[in-house]
């Protein structure tokens, strides 16, 4: 009888809970996003999702050369892995300033560039680099929507002048994250995203028409990515595809990516005759969302959550089920990247074997700077 692809075969000295991963399935992800592109140097795939070396490695085999990341921490491991380009899409503030300089230092070989979306900011980003007579190259971080961060698109020519004219800023471009756009509509996304990225569009061709050349445009993340990906002049920023989640296997049918990261649990106790108790608290899995939209077992999909806490996952099984002390349950979480952050590592399964672990690194707000 065939395993499952998901089923690991030794279990026995497995600690539970778990992250796994499936080295082959990320790899699949990988070329599938390269298939759905007219060239791979549009792609600046972001890496909050892994935060590991090792399938950056792989993407950068492949020939994505570009990354986009959140924090400096997961700036600095794109900088150990030799990637040669690096957004930083945040705004680096008070001591994180310095903490920037010093990543581009360190890391001389890796082109870094960031986001900065008011005055401000921009002024204290120009002094300081003039201070330590270095160039720091930004993009203005536009606000499509989301109104999380980004200025007004209105204000963003300004904004981007303002830049050019100081000596120790370089604008190489404008940034836009539409991750406020996530209908299931396919025809209904493709509407929201356009009214999002006209925005962006306009202040594009402003730009241009008031001589600044080479003006780029990174946008976007998984959900719009099949929309950015027919405009040939965008890099594309799409991050979750390489584990995939059940959230967006539910929402993004269009796009075919594999779950190739899973939590692997077990049944600790038996508290009455119709329900279980699993290890797999809100410290193993993303708990952000509704209980039942935070995790679904792929061995298990009768079983309906009732319960959850910090070290525990209680749910019902029905009158006389089968479920014993110690039975490995493989679970699909709703939302893969703030699950990835709470693991240390993911333990790699090859052909339904261990084979090792990818440490995930960039979880820590420190690695050496």
């Amino acid at each position: 009888m065939s395993s499952s692809w998901y089923q690991i075969n030794n279990t026995e000295n497995l600690q539970t809970p778990a992250l796994v991963i499936y080295p082959n399935r990320v790899q699949q992800n990988i070329d599938l996003l390269i298939s759905r592109i007219d060239d791979a140097d549009r792609l600046r795939p972001h890496i909050k999702t892994c935060k590991a070396i090792e399938p950056v490695l792989l993407m950068l085999k492949s020939g994505i050369g570009k990354f986009k990341c959140a924090t400096i921490a997961e700036a600095e491991m794109l900088g150990l892995a030799g990637v040669p380009d690096v957004l930083l899409a945040y705004q680096p503030v008070g001591a994180n300033v310095f903490r920037f300089l010093e990543l581009m230092k360190k890391y001389s070989e890796t082109d870094f560039s960031c986001l900065v979306d008011n005055h401000f900011s921009a002024e204290k980003l120009n002094e300081i680099a003039s201070q330590n007579s270095t160039q720091i190259k930004v993009y203005v971080d536009v606000n499509v929507g989301m109104n999380r961060t980004g200025i007004n698109p209105k204000q963003a020519v300004e904004l981007y002048e303002f830049c050019a004219i100081k000596t120790a800023l370089q604008p190489l471009g404008l940034h836009a994250y539409d991750g406020h756009i996530h209908e299931p509509n396919l025809e209904i996304r493709r509407t929201q995203w356009h009214t999002a990225f006209m925005q962006v569009k306009i202040v594009w061709q402003e730009l241009l028409e008031k001589g600044f050349s080479s003006v780029r445009i990174i946008a976007g993340g998984t959900p719009t990515f099949p929309f950015y990906a027919e405009e040939t002049d965008v890099e594309c920023s799409p991050g979750t595809f390489i584990y995939w989640d059940d959230g967006y296997q539910q929402h993004f049918a269009e796009q075919p990516f594999l779950p190739a990261a899973l939590v692997v649990a077990r049944v600790v106790s038996l508290p009455d005759e119709t329900k279980i108790c699993i290890d797999l608290g809100h410290k193993s899995v993303a708990s952000e969302s509704d209980l039942q939209h935070r995790v679904r077992f792929l061995n298990a999909p009768e079983l309906q959550l009732i319960s959850h806490s910090e070290e525990h996952l209680v749910a019902d099984a029905g009158e006389n089920h089968p479920y014993k002390i110690g039975d490995i349950l493989y679970g699909l979480p709703y939302h893969i990247c703030p699950t990835v952050a709470l693991h240390q590592f993911g333990i790699t399964i090859e052909n339904n074997e261990i084979t090792g672990s990818w440490e995930t690194l960039a979880r820590n707000r420190k690695i050496t700077l």
